[in-house]
Formats: structure tokens, C-alpha cells, sequence
């Protein structure tokens, strides 16, 4: 290859990262498990239309599926699931997506058992396992009854079908029941509407009897205001977990009735508790914590020295070690991780430090002179604050912009939004700069990885800081020179999706956008989305209907008519957590103004795009959309989408 470069307008340049090969092979990994000397990890297959598969890994390298097909290891607890599936001497059980029912899969891999009624609109997550009494304790959220799911801590009979009882209920939600290593106890996560799992929750313990059931339940710790989470047991005993109570999310050890903070510093040890089952730490031995930890949206790994509160970094490659958290035995740790240069993957790391990649997200490897790094940067925003977001500029050996051309700008606003972004090799977004995009992604005030005060800056203010974040850091790049002002787009997915309309209908600096299954009518969302969500809003908005005045005024939906640039919108029509109708709304009323909009729909698909075809139309339909707003040519798109209302 010559090192000349060719001069061509950004947007333009030719890339080897195509969307056939961002799907192909690609794979999302979640949940590990540990059990004796194998390795259990999570994969959702888009190949296979989305299907989860339980994936076992051998000492001696071989990996094959613990769920054959059509088994589908995912649980719609809470809606976003997690915590689907847990390994116990070689049995596995696991929530099939199908029928929502509990299956068992002993260790000879034979066709799984189910172990839960059939025909009962009831979910079940995030398992532990009672081996005193051959139980699986298990998060329940039961729809069978009128009005919102009912929740509770349930024990199920692992040895026949339908001996299902209930140990816990009353509190709205629960979450990661935790049992002593002697069977005697019983700690669990609960807390009730119009909060979430960030926002206050309580820590509780109660005695276990001789026939499974618990009795003394009392709470061990949770002021209002307090997010607690991870309660984990130490192979002596003692119990730990995770609070936010310093202002930021560290790691406590309870001890003689009280909390001892083992890492008191300005740093991270979860993140925002969306799904079930995952955890950020473990024990290696009763002295001896492995943790993850984030430090301004950088993760790394730690080991934790109990007896004299002693913090040492462990030195890796890695900027990510979160999603699905890790697992750790006496000799053994299992990571989710990634970095600027490599994909998430999961990893194992053995006593002596050796670190092998067991399984990696992404297929083909590209060459490093295709991937644009990213800069990690602070800028000013609204009333003297400061906000968070990473840099990437375009790169691609072949092609530099064309005299004087800046690179026009997609700045990213990540889901939740009591969320994060990071900086693991994404070949989505090196889709856009290999083809001469500059790409932002923000993490703006109400993201996770900066402390207590920095999420809570959304309270009250979503569809404000958000904005002003996502506007400022476009801006900030603007001054220095690295992108092209006049060509500023966005693109969001569900949250992201309300920032990116809104950031579009209320202010007038970026000229195009793509929206994700967004948000587009915050008032229908609040009345119309499932339990766990249902009083979201009341922290990042308002209560409803007391201000539903304020949920008009930040609907983009209801402010059309100061929406003039150009917007295309994605949507599942199978989602249940931002209806189709929300979509449909926004595409009408842009429509009614003549305003340039394309709307791509898919049947079968949901809350985040899991086929492969549906998530390769979505990126060609996304590039030939800004081709046609920005002015720039592009090749190889086999099916451009219709944008109405363009001249």
C-alpha cells in the first residue's frame, strides 16, 4: 500500500469494516459462571436470531453448548433480564425465554427437565443455589394477578415440577439472594416504587430453618437515599457488599453490627443494577477480594488484603471490566473485559497471572491502522460544571479529508440514562470513522463511573443535562478545530434515542439525527412501560400526573413544530419497554411538517436489535441516510431507504 494518502470527502472513505462483518461471527457475552475446573459463559447469537446459549468450557480447552437449540437461556425478569442461568456440580438451570420456565440440565447433558409449571405467566432470575435442601432461591415476578407484577424471593424444588414457595414479599422489587457458605443464612437486595436499584435500596438477612424456610427477616442496612447492592458472602461467613454511602459505590465488609468501607477512594466498584446476577467482586480466599473498579469511566482490576484494608491495582490491558462482571474461585478468575484495542471478551486468569482469551465478541480481527483511539475528555458545560466523554477521530491508512474539509461529528448519547459508555474497541463506531466520521460519546451528568453526585445531576433534569451535555461537547470540539460545525449529527438507542430527539427538537446545533426505539412522548412512556420502570421518572422528571405539565414541555413529540433538520427512526415492533407507538408518533407529526424523515421498522424484534440482518439494515440505512443530509457519496449499499419529504 502506498503511504500516500487519497483526498476524499468524509463519509466517503472506503472501509474493510462492514456491517456483514460487524454481525458476522459477532456475538454479545454475558453472564460467567465458575464451577469446579470449568467455565460457563453467556452468548446471544444473532446468527441464531438472538438466541442465548449457556457455553461450557472444559480444562482441556473444549467448548460446547450446554442449551441446544430451540432452548433460549434468557429471562424477562424486570424486562432486561440477566441472572438467567446458574451451574451447581455440573447441573445446570436456567430460564427458557419461550415460556419463561425453569429448566434443569443434569450433568450428563440430556434434554433439559423443566421444573416450573407450564402454562403461568410467572419469570423467574438470579439464582443461588440451597444445597441443604435441594432448592434453587430465586428472584420471582409473578403476572398472573390483576394490576403490576407481584415480586418475591421464591425457593424451587429442584427435584419435581411446580414446588414453588414463596420465602420473602411485600417490598416492590428484590434482587441477589445470597447464601452463607453454611446454609444458615440468607442475605437479599429489596426496595420499593418510585425508586430504582441507584437510588435507595435495602440490605436484608434472615435465618434459614432446617426445612428451607426463613424466618427473622431484619434489615442490616439502608437509609433512604442509599444504594446498596452485591451482597456477597466470604468463605468464612462474613457478609460484604457494595454502598454508595461515601458518595461513591465501595465495598463494605459488615462486621460486629457495623460497615466498614474497604475502599475508601473516589472510585466505582459496580455499576447501575439494570440487570440481574452480575458481580464486581468475589473472594479468592477469606482474605483476599479480586474487584473491578472504575475510576472517571477507565475500569481496571484490584485485589483487596481484608486484614490490613491494602488496595493493589493488578496490572492488564484492559479499560473494561464490567457488563457481565467477573467470577473468582481459589485459583481462578473469569472477566468480561476490553480495551481500546480489543473487543469485549471473556477472559481467565490463573494464580501465576497468565491471562488467555477464552471467547471474544467480535469476529475477524482488523488491522490497528483501521482503529481510531480514543481521547478521554473533559469539557465545560452548564452552570461551571464539567462533563465526561471519549474522542474519536476518523482513521483509515488509505484516505485524509479533502483540502480544508473537517470531518463532520456523530455524537452518541448512551442509553439508561443512569448509564455509561467506555471505551472498549466498538466496530460500530469504527464503522463511522474508518469512513472519515468523527465520533463523541458522551457520558453526561446522570452517568454511572464518577460518583453519587455526578448520577444525580439527571434528577429532576432529563431532557436538560443531557442535552446540554451532548450540545457542549459537540461544541467543545467544535472550538478546537476537530470537526465541522455545520455537519454535527447524533444517534441514541432508547434512552439515548429521548436524548437524541429532544436534543434535536429543543436546540438547533446538530442538523440530523438517528433514534433507536427512543423515546419521544415521556408521558405515554410513564403510563404505558412495565413495573420496573414505571416510576423512573418520578426521579428523573417528576412525579405523574402531579407534573404533567413538565412531561409535555420535555416531550419532543408535543414541540414538533421547532423540530427542521432531518431524523431517521428504528424500531422493534415487539418492544415493551418504548412502544412502536412512539415511533410512529414522531415519524406522523415530522411527516405533517414536511420535514426529511425515514422509519425503519422490524417485526420480531425488541428492546435492542438481536438479528443479524436487522442490525446490518439498520447501519447501511443509517450511513445512506447522512450521505443524503451531509452531501457525500457512499457505495455498497445494496438497499437505500426512502426518506420522505427530501428534495
Amino acid at each position: 500500500m502506498s503511504d500516500k494518502k487519497i483526498p476524499l470527502s468524509c463519509g466517503s472513505w472506503k472501509s474493510p469494516i462492514t456491517t456483514e462483518m460487524i454481525v458476522s461471527e459477532s456475538i454479545s457475552l454475558g453472564d460467567m459462571a465458575i464451577d469446579g475446573e470449568n467455565i460457563y459463559w453467556l452468548e446471544m447469537r444473532p446468527s441464531e436470531g438472538g438466541r442465548y446459549v449457556i457455553v461450557k468450557r472444559t480444562p482441556d480447552g473444549s467448548q460446547s453448548d450446554v442449551n441446544s437449540a430451540p432452548f433460549n437461556a434468557r429471562t424477562r425478569v424486570h424486562e432486561y433480564g440477566g441472572g438467567s442461568y446458574i451451574i451447581h456440580d455440573g447441573m445446570a438451570f436456567f430460564s427458557n425465554y419461550a415460556d419463561q420456565r425453569v429448566y434443569r440440565i443434569d450433568s450428563d447433558g440430556l434434554t433439559p427437565t423443566a421444573i416450573t409449571q407450564d402454562g403461568i405467566d410467572q419469570r423467574y432470575a438470579d439464582y443461588t443455589v440451597d444445597i441443604y435442601n435441594d432448592n434453587l432461591i430465586a428472584v420471582r415476578e409473578d403476572h398472573t394477578g390483576p394490576g403490576e407484577a407481584s415480586n418475591t424471593l421464591v425457593s424451587i424444588n429442584i427435584n419435581c415440577i411446580g414446588d414453588v414457595r414463596i420465602l420473602i414479599s411485600g417490598a416492590d422489587f428484590y434482587s441477589s439472594p445470597a447464601l452463607s457458605p453454611d446454609g444458615s443464612s440468607l442475605a437479599w437486595i429489596q426496595w420499593n416504587h418510585p425508586n430504582m436499584p441507584w437510588d435507595s435500596t435495602e440490605l436484608w438477612v434472615a435465618e434459614v430453618e432446617s426445612d428451607g424456610s426463613l424466618t427473622s427477616p431484619k434489615k442490616v442496612k439502608g437509609r433512604e437515599g442509599e444504594s446498596i447492592c452485591q451482597p456477597v458472602w466470604s468463605p468464612d461467613g462474613v457478609l460484604h457488599f457494595v454502598s454508595d454511602e461515601s458518595g461513591w459505590w465501595n465495598i463494605y465488609r459488615q462486621e460486629k453490627g457495623e460497615s466498614i468501607n474497604l475502599t475508601p477512594i473516589k472510585a466505582e466498584y459496580t455499576q447501575a443494577q439494570w440487570g440481574l446476577g452480575a458481580r464486581y467482586y468475589g473472594f479468592a480466599s477469606s482474605d483476599r477480594i479480586i474487584c473491578a473498579m472504575n475510576e472517571k469511566g477507565i475500569w481496571s482490576l484490584a485485589e483487596i488484603f481484608i486484614q490490613d484494608k491494602q488496595l493493589k491495582k493488578i496490572p492488564t490491558i484492559f479499560t473494561e471490566i464490567s457488563r457481565s462482571g467477573l467470577k473468582v474461585s481459589k485459583e481462578t478468575l473469569v472477566i468480561g473485559a476490553g480495551s481500546s484495542k480489543l473487543p469485549y471478551s471473556v477472559y481467565i486468569r490463573v494464580l501465576d497471572g497468565s491471562i488467555a482469551e477464552l471467547r471474544k465478541s467480535d469476529g475477524p480481527r482488523i488491522a490497528a491502522e483501521y482503529i481510531s483511539q480514543p481521547e478521554s475528555i473533559e469539557f465545560p458545560t452548564e452552570n461551571g460544571l464539567t462533563a465526561h466523554g471519549f474522542f474519536y477521530p476518523p482513521q483509515n491508512p488509505r484516505y485524509c479529508s479533502e483540502a480544508e474539509e473537517l470531518p463532520p461529528l456523530l455524537v452518541i448519547s448512551h442509553g439508561g440514562p443512569t448509564g455509561a459508555t467506555t471505551t472498549t474497541l466498538n466496530l460500530t463506531t469504527q464503522f463511522w470513522t474508518s469512513r472519515g466520521f468523527g465520533v463523541l460519546d458522551v457520558n453526561y451528568g446522570g452517568s454511572t463511573g464518577y460518583g453519587t453526585d455526578y448520577r444525580r445531576r439527571l434528577n429532576g433534569r432529563w431532557g436538560i443535562v443531557d442535552i446540554e451535555d451532548c450540545v457542549n461537547g459537540a461544541k467543545f470540539l467544535v472550538s478546537r478545530g476537530d470537526v465541522d460545525g455545520n455537519r454535527l449529527a447524533i444517534r441514541g438507542g432508547s434512552a439515548g434515542g429521548y436524548t437524541t430527539l429532544a436534543a434535536l427538537t429543543f436546540t438547533d446545533v446538530f442538523k440530523a439525527g438517528a433514534s433507536y426505539y427512543g423515546v419521544s412522548d415521556l408521558e405515554a412512556l410513564a403510563l404505558e412501560t412495565h413495573k420496573f420502570e414505571s416510576r423512573y421518572m418520578d426521579s428523573m422528571v417528576g412525579p405523574y400526573p402531579e407534573m404533567k405539565n413538565i412531561y409535555e414541555d420535555r416531550s419532543p413529540i408535543f414541540h414538533t413544530e421547532l423540530l427542521s433538520c432531518p431524523v431517521i427512526l428504528f424500531q422493534g415492533l415487539e418492544d415493551k419497554i418504548v412502544l412502536p407507538n412512539q415511533a410512529e408518533m414522531m415519524v406522523a407529526a415530522l411527516n405533517s411538517n414536511g420535514i426529511p424523515v425515514a422509519y425503519i421498522a422490524f417485526e420480531g424484534e425488541q428492546h435492542g436489535f438481536r438479528k443479524s440482518e436487522n442490525i446490518q439494515r439498520t447501519l447501511e440505512s443509517e450511513l445512506y441516510f447522512y450521505s443524503r443530509i451531509f452531501g457525500f457519496d457512499v457505495e455498497d449499499i445494496e438497499e437505500p431507504v426512502f426518506i420522505s419529504n427530501l428534495d
